[in-house]
């Protein structure tokens, strides 16, 4: 699975480990992460992110 980089924050969203304070479970792909998911660094939308 691929890791996405917040643009505004430099935060990696690696789906190996999810975003378990954002109620993500490990194993999540980023695109079915939820539409309304924000980086959790920053607060930045999923249109934020950039395929690393």
């Amino acid at each position: 699975m691929e890791k996405w980089e917040c643009t505004d924050c430099g935060y990696i969203y690696d789906p190996a480990l999810g975003d378990p304070d954002g109620g993500i479970a490990p194993g999540t792909p980023f695109e079915d992460l939820p539409d309304d998911w924000e980086c959790p660094d920053c607060g930045a939308s999923k249109d934020a992110f950039e395929r690393i």
